[in-house]
């Protein structure tokens, strides 16, 4: 069974996610699975927010969940270059903040980038890819066939910042993850979408943007969405300590770009990527004032319509099993 039924195939966009669950992640991958303006080719799968051990089973998991007939590749376990460094502060030892689901299917044979090369090379239409991890199983796709770039589409990514890191002071987790990855998509001369810290910060799950998700129904996607959400702890840059305004949403708003420009606002600037060793190592040098004069290499979404993006997640989630 597919996740839902494709009302018009001629518009629906062909996309592959690829992802490290981690529990925005899990939203995100349910928000793509309900929305027929996406068509799911794929899910692959890197180590980031987690191991690539807990990422794997969780993404199959969810895809499952959702009752989705969309294969799961197994990718990257490591960065390009360094070593692996999870965040199991924010998502937890399993990447679901302890919330348990289902087992999901086995995954299917061959690594992620070899199956994004497939699909690429056969797909009749060129395709999106949604990076919302480490960019490490896009990168390797595209650098080892160069020519493939031209199958795709755009590159959406929730990556980067042009402010304050989350990770070190200069640098957003998924950028500062395998920034040369980074460099290799915004390389490979195809439109690439940010969705910054900047942005998702206005993202902000509350108690009673959860509280609205869980009145809309008791299905087992939305429960599971919820309960997610739940136990991720507001943090103290968002009031977390006092007013407990809430955690930002980070990877479903690139989803969400795709499927309802509209909640957004987007500047086209020049980005590139600091790889050097110090302190400044993983950051996105994003120019949204046209300071040094290079021409823009990417839009980045800049504002985000939050009631009408949490309003978006809900029905979506709401109309999965």
């Amino acid at each position: 069974m597919r996740n839902r039924p494709i009302q018009d195939k001629a518009v629906a966009i062909p996309v592959i996610i690829d992802c490290d669950p981690g529990t925005d992640d899990a939203v995100a991958l349910l928000l793509a699975l309900a929305s027929p303006e996406l068509s799911v080719l794929a899910v692959t799968v890197v180590g980031g927010n987690v191991g690539l051990r807990q990422t794997l089973p969780n993404a199959l998991a969810l895809v499952a969940l959702a009752n989705a007939a969309v294969p799961v590749h197994a990718g990257a376990d490591r960065p390009l270059l360094g070593q692996f460094t999870s965040e199991k502060r924010v998502h937890g030892a399993d990447g679901l903040g302890g919330v348990v689901l289902p087992p999901g299917g086995p995954a299917a044979p061959g690594v992620a980038a070899d199956a994004i090369r497939t699909i690429l090379r056969t797909h009749p239409e060129p395709v999106t890819l949604i990076g919302i991890g480490p960019a490490t199983n896009l990168a390797l796709a595209l650098v080892t066939e160069p020519a493939l770039a031209a199958r795709v589409s755009q590159i959406v990514l929730m990556s980067g910042a042009w402010g304050e890191g989350n990770v070190t002071p200069a640098a957003e987790f998924n950028a500062w993850s395998d920034p040369e990855a980074l460099a290799i998509l915004l390389a490979s001369g195809r439109p690439l979408v940010f969705a910054t810290l900047d942005l998702t910060a206005q993202a902000l799950v509350t108690p009673a943007r959860l509280a609205a998700w869980r009145a809309l129904g008791n299905g087992r996607c939305l429960l599971a969405a919820c309960d997610i959400q739940a136990s991720v702890a507001p943090l103290p840059r968002f009031g977390g300590q006092g007013g407990a305004l809430g955690t930002p949403l980070h990877d479903p708003c690139a989803v969400a770009w795709l499927i309802r420009p509209d909640l957004f606002t987007a500047r086209a600037c020049s980005v590139r990527m600091d790889l050097g060793p110090g302190p400044g190592r993983g950051r996105t040098v994003i120019d949204r004032w046209d300071r040094t004069g290079d021409p823009p290499n990417a839009t980045v979404l800049e504002t985000l319509d939050a009631n009408g993006f949490f309003a978006l997640l809900g029905h979506r989630l709401a109309h999965l099993p």
